[in-house]
């Protein structure tokens, strides 16, 4: 633990670093124990870089936030490690080290995130309590930001509702921000949690605030938003999950609304499906359930898959359907490869392709 978090602490190591680093060492202890000489060889690390990190400074730090994690029953989690959010790690910009304290699988099946503007109406806030309800029977994770207006309206159906929710956060776990939403955050620990990739004593700057909109983004299937204007967080954030290939929706609204501006300019453009009711989310992600019971399928039938194929059908075998980020996690295989098995297997009538990159078979 302490070598994941001293990592993450090195000046001028970022994300990317990290994983060239742990890839070319081993692991993040390993990289510490390698010479200053053999880390400029890495792609990427300079001889500042790699005096950074020998700087013994670096394991001071680590070794307060391990005592802050340690005291207030914080789990951080490498990107290396099974419990990080396996969603998030598909995308190419992840963190390397995630902070979380709750009580909740970040890898939950279904997991969706729910985002707006900070001055919602009554029109947002009916809307996201309708929505929660109706995900409720789908086991759902709902993520949003803890922030005022929607995110945190968000949070709120979840309790009322008995759906875990997490709070993404663009500061560390000693604050709440807005201060405001402290109890609501307490009562998130017992059936959901709090999540960051900042370590404590890092302040709600303006910045970071993009950054934690990615966590929100990549860690979800599908990002919905309800209210947003023209300009502001929630449209960072959609715009993150159209980048990372994810489902967006957006509840339109009036035109001459400020907050409904944002939305549909969203649907008007392509970049987020129009829904107006939690049954359009369940079929574009092919969450309907089927009233008829498949016959089981006879994997014997396919003689002429290769291997790979056939690993493919396998995994969607062992469930109802599959998504496609939940299969490259599984056969750690590059998007561009896994996309061309996947349209062979379809025109081959192996496969069925559903709504939302969710995958049965034929």
């Amino acid at each position: 633990m302490l070598h994941n978090i001293a990592l993450t602490m090195v000046k001028g190591v970022g994300h990317l670093n990290i994983r060239q680093l742990v890839s070319y060492c081993g692991s993040a202890e390993a990289v510490f124990n390698t010479k200053a000489e053999q880390l400029k060889k890495i792609p990427g690390i300079g001889p500042k870089t790699a005096q950074s990190i020998l700087n013994k400074e670096t394991f001071e730090r680590a070794e307060t936030e391990i005592k802050f994690i340690e005291k207030y029953k914080i789990t951080p989690l490498f990107y290396t490690e099974t419990h990080y959010p396996k969603r998030l790690l598909n995308c190419e910009d992840a963190p390397s080290l995630l902070y979380f304290k709750g009580n909740t699988n970040l890898n939950n099946q279904k997991i969706v995130a729910v985002v707006g503007t900070r001055n919602a109406t009554a029109y947002g806030r009916a809307f996201c309590e309708k929505l929660i309800l109706g995900l409720q029977k789908h086991n759902v994770l709902v993520a949003s930001g803890l922030a005022y207006g929607i995110d945190i309206a968000a949070h709120k159906s979840a309790l009322a509702n008995q759906v875990s929710t997490v709070g993404v956060l663009g500061h560390g776990l000693d604050r709440i921000y807005p201060a405001i939403h402290r109890n609501t955050a307490e009562k998130m620990l017992a059936n959901g949690g709090l999540l960051t990739e900042f370590p404590s004593a890092t302040n709600p700057d303006r910045q970071n605030f993009p950054k934690r909109n990615r966590i929100i983004a990549g860690m979800a299937d599908a990002t919905i938003v309800v209210e947003a204007a023209i300009k502001g967080g929630a449209l960072i954030t959609a715009q993150i999950a159209n980048s990372y290939n994810r489902d967006v929706f957006a509840l339109p609204g009036r035109v001459d609304e400020e907050f409904s501006e944002g939305c549909n300019y969203l649907i008007k453009t392509n970049r987020a499906q129009l829904i107006t009711k939690v049954e359009d989310i369940e079929y574009i992600l092919g969450w309907v359930e089927s009233k008829i019971n498949p016959k089981p399928q006879q994997l014997s039938i396919y003689p002429t898959l290769n291997p790979d194929e056939q690993k493919i059908v396998n995994l969607i075998a062992q469930k109802a359907c599959t998504n496609f980020d939940e299969l490259q996690y599984n056969l750690n295989m590059p998007q561009s490869k896994l996309a061309m098995l996947i349209l062979n297997l379809e025109m081959q009538g192996v496969i069925i392709a559903l709504p939302g990159k969710v995958y049965k078979l034929g």
